[in-house]
């Protein structure tokens, strides 16, 4: 590793982990109708899922709920991990550095949030890289949950018994 990317890395690393010390600063208590999804957390899914599954037919609140439920069955050290990624995006001043996006999620575009989704994505930084792919498998397991996505993947549903 040169010079210039050990800077980079110890950049990205810093505001990752540093936003994700932060995971007590947001509350733990669950939004009205959810368990385990909290008030800061649904800006940011709200902008990100229809994103990452444009070209279906996802209904958002639908997956928010599945996305929900598949939360709580986590185990706590996941959950701590997937608030951790959540409180990062979720945070302005990790949010902006580490996504491009500066304002509200509410105010981002659909290219500014696939920018981000591809830097993620195609980043250097491992833990970008890894932020990237949990946050991409959470939303489309919950899709996949859903009983309307099976025939766009071919699947009949499971067996009548």
């Amino acid at each position: 590793m040169n010079r210039r990317g050990l800077l980079k890395f110890s950049l990205g690393a810093t505001l990752f982990l540093g936003g994700a010390s932060l995971v007590g600063c947001s509350p733990a208590t669950a939004a009205p109708g959810y368990r385990i999804l909290r008030d800061d957390d649904l800006p940011m899914l709200r902008a990100v899922t229809p994103v990452v599954l444009q070209g279906t037919a996802a209904p958002l609140e639908q997956v928010l709920a599945r996305l929900d439920e598949a939360l709580a069955s986590l185990s706590p050290e996941m959950l701590k991990l997937t608030r951790q990624l959540f409180d990062v995006l979720a945070l302005p001043f990790t949010r902006g550095p580490l996504t491009g996006i500066w304002g509200p999620w509410q105010q981002a575009s659909p290219q500014a949030i696939e920018a981000f989704l591809r830097r993620w994505r195609d980043s250097s930084l491992n833990l970008l890289r890894q932020g990237y792919c949990s946050l991409l498998q959470l939303l489309l397991m919950a899709w996949y949950s859903l009983p309307g996505s099976w025939g766009a993947c071919g699947y009949p549903g499971p067996p009548k018994i």
